[in-house]
């Protein structure tokens, strides 16, 4: 009497056993499926319109408020983030633009008042 309720013992730990490992199991399956998928097929990494209209705003005012006698560097990397961000709307928004391409200067100045103004047309809040 003592065998038949061992091996229903056994076979129900068996039974318990496969089910509760089923769930990891299907879950990693899973997971290496869809890695595989995204590295086939990448999404955009674009990021939405909201936050880089944010950071237009934000690097915009700080470029505004830098103090008269802070270093060149810090300027200039602000101007080149900012520069980088409206390149992003501009992207984003499908708004022409060659700042990228312009050399240094009264030139490039102006292609970024361009820019702004071509940003401000397409929809986008430039000034907070």
């Amino acid at each position: 009497m003592a065998t038949p309720l061992l091996e229903i013992a056994a076979v129900t730990a068996v039974a318990a056993a496969l089910i509760a490992w089923t769930g990891p199991v299907a879950r990693g399956v899973v997971r290496r499926r869809r890695n595989r998928r995204a590295a086939r097929h990448p999404e955009s990494q674009r990021r939405p319109i909201q936050v880089v209209a944010a950071d237009v705003r934000r690097l915009g005012k700080q470029i505004a408020l830098v103090p008269a006698g802070a270093p060149m560097a810090r300027r200039r990397a602000l101007t080149a983030a900012y520069e980088d961000v409206l390149v992003e709307a501009a992207v984003l928004l499908d708004v022409q633009t060659d700042l990228p391409t312009t050399p240094v200067g009264p030139q490039r100045d102006a292609a970024r008042a361009r820019l702004l103004a071509a940003l401000e047309e397409a929809g986008l809040a430039v000034h907070a």
